[in-house]
């Protein structure tokens, strides 16, 4: 069908294939490799069907293999230790990532770590730069990463709990199949769809945004708000999944030329604490109590995103509470009414989480447009119980 069309691109390092007949176009980049590393979580590779096209292809270019399945969300600096120890024992020349962000994010650390050396630490830390890596194939599960078009991949150090990105790889190769969305439940079409809607807000706020990146974002928001209610509802519907992994990956391109703002920050913060909770469910359950001071210091930035679901916001300051008010209405009229109470927060495990999203949440704080304090953002978030 022509509103489904098939389609390849060239960002940064990263070829990607797009569309429903996109995964056998990755069987001419790696002929010639010899063993395969196949990097997975515990079900969705095969619940997809990913994980059997890619045996099929692999066997076809009689390359051997092994398969690492133990990657869950959130993933910490141990399991990426695990996954490299699999490779070089292995003697792996080549990496094939089935998954959504925390797959493929995990497997480009291996990829570096085993071209390079060290430890994941060594290069979230920036201690090492990585400056190679095995070659690297992604092959994605979900509508809400853009890590199969971007350099960014994020990690947790278990003993500081910290959660941290670091600028680490980009795939060689990456496949966008919306084939593969169809079995994610309802919860996981809202939850990485709202990442996605997230990387394109906060990529077009910052100060390092730009046209361009605002009109992919644009464009992004505008399919997800088309788009999501319809996946949600139909499971099956291929063309509302088509569209929201095209706007996840336009939103990951943004994000890799922009970046993310202090709501990723924080985030970061939440699900390093506590790893059961969700990544685009922690950006939903704060966004609103942070996008009125974005607003109000970038309103001409924030308006970009923010008018596609209210035409009537205006780019000034005056309506920054009126914004933080439409981005809550609009996540409850897509289904989502969670709170930290429901992944177990109290008071004193958000003292936990702001200690550890420091880091990564101060220095994103614009503070030649306004300031923050621990114990304000504690305040801010105790309002999220």
């Amino acid at each position: 069908m022509s509103s489904t069309k098939d389609f390849s691109l060239s960002f940064r390092e990263t070829t990607l294939y797009f569309g429903i007949n996109s995964t056998e176009r990755i069987s001419r980049s790696i002929k010639g490799f010899r063993r395969a590393l196949i990097v997975t979580g515990k079900t969705s590779a095969k619940k997809s069907g990913a994980l059997d096209d890619i045996l099929k292809i692999l066997n076809e270019n009689d390359i051997e293999y092994t398969i690492y399945d133990s990657v869950t969300s959130n993933p910490t600096v141990d399991k990426i230790e695990e996954i490299t120890e699999k490779g070089k024992i292995f003697d792996t020349d080549l990496i094939i990532a089935i998954g959504g962000g925390s797959v493929i994010d995990s497997a480009k650390f291996a990829s570096v770590i085993l071209s390079i050396g060290g430890n994941p630490v060594d290069y979230i830390k920036r201690k090492i730069k990585p400056v190679s890596h095995t070659f690297l194939v992604a092959i994605n599960l979900t509508h809400g990463t853009g890590t199969e078009v971007d350099r960014y991949a994020v990690a947790t150090i278990s003993e500081t709990k910290e959660k941290l990105g670091s600028s680490i790889a980009y795939p060689n190769i990456s496949v966008d199949n919306p084939r593969y969305m169809v079995s994610l439940s309802p919860q996981q079409t809202l939850f990485t769809s709202i990442d996605a809607f997230y990387h394109a807000l906060e990529s077009s706020i910052v100060e390092s945004s730009n046209p361009y990146v605002q009109d992919l974002s644009e464009k992004s928001a505008y399919y997800i708000k088309t788009y999501i209610q319809v996946a949600m509802k139909n499971p099956s519907d291929i063309e509302a999944r088509y569209w929201l992994l095209y706007a996840s990956m336009l939103a990951g391109i943004s994000i890799d030329l922009a970046g993310t703002s202090i709501i990723h920050g924080m985030e970061h913060g939440l699900s390093g604490v506590n790893p059961s909770l969700e990544h685009g469910a922690g950006l939903a359950i704060i966004g609103p109590l942070f996008l009125p001071l974005l607003y109000k210091a970038f309103p001409e930035n924030s308006w970009k995103v923010m008018k596609v679901l209210d035409p009537s916001l205006r780019p000034t300051p005056e309506d920054a509470e009126k914004a933080g008010k439409i981005l809550d209405e609009f996540q409850k009229s897509i289904g989502f009414n969670y709170a930290l109470k429901d992944y177990g927060f109290d008071k004193e495990w958000l003292k936990d989480t702001v200690e550890a999203g420091w880091r990564i949440f101060e220095p994103r704080i614009p503070k030649d447009k306004f300031i923050l304090t621990k114990e304000q953002v504690y305040n801010m978030l105790l309002s999220r119980l």
